[in-house]
């Protein structure tokens, strides 16, 4: 792990063949505290899923250009739309001209092609987009765990799911990557500030999911994880049935 900004502590770890996350910890007045990551998939179009907020922005462009010159990267992808996720969308487009929004047809039709300063790419459910050796496949998974534009991406070089909200976990002294439970703690994360939406189809498309087999979880807060992926989002489903 390499540590890029001294002052911050965000660093980057590559936690799968050309995966690398991006980790800034926060610490809270009242002694709380969380972490924000991004994703990093060096490729021959690079991509950058979660911008993190605006004010960060100087600090995950610092990260990244640890890895990849900030002007090659090609797609700025996220799972809904979000300050952690896309607040810093603009900034990354002015920096990176040959880049452009990547999301789902929800995010773009009733957001994006507003809010970027460039058009966008929009995913329809089940698409597929090349960046080299990386190949990842959008799913639309509507409010889960929150937002109508929400879904996912998954790469099928390396069996990495880009989870988003899922599994967030709070604290920030984790480990990057992690083989230990990440259910228990996400769940005691959510009993006490719940973000999920509740609906008919949850379990479905958490199966769905767990149809990929990902053996890597990229988080958005907290570690990412390594194990049976498809095992821990059925265990999330009757988590949440119960």
């Amino acid at each position: 792990m390499a540590i890029t900004n001294s002052q911050s502590g965000t660093n980057v770890h590559e936690i799968s063949d050309g995966i690398y996350r991006i980790n800034t910890p926060v610490l809270f007045e009242n002694g709380n505290s969380f972490s924000f990551n991004q994703y990093l998939i060096a490729d021959d179009e690079p991509l950058l899923f979660h911008t993190g907020p605006r004010k960060m922005f100087s600090l995950v462009r610092e990260a990244v250009a640890s890895v990849v010159p900030v002007e090659q990267l090609r797609y700025i992808g996220f799972s809904h739309v979000e300050a952690d996720e896309c607040g810093s969308l603009n900034e990354w487009l002015a920096v990176a001209p040959q880049a452009i929004p990547l999301c789902g047809t929800v995010a773009a039709m009733v957001s994006i092609e507003d809010l970027a300063d460039r058009a966008p790419r929009a995913l329809a459910d089940g698409e597929l987009v090349s960046l080299g050796r990386h190949r990842l496949r959008w799913f639309d998974a509507p409010h889960l765990p929150h937002a109508w534009d929400c879904g996912f991406l998954t790469d099928e070089l390396t069996r990495t799911f880009l989870c988003g909200d899922l599994f967030t976990q709070g604290g920030a002294d984790l480990p990057a990557v992690t083989e230990s439970d990440i259910l228990g703690p996400s769940e005691a994360f959510r009993a006490n500030m719940d973000y999920f939406s509740y609906t008919r189809n949850t379990r479905a498309m958490l199966e769905r999911l767990a149809s990929t087999e990902p053996v890597t979880l990229a988080c958005m807060h907290g570690s990412a994880w390594r194990g049976d992926g498809a095992e821990l989002l059925r265990a999330l489903a009757s988590s949440l049935a119960s």
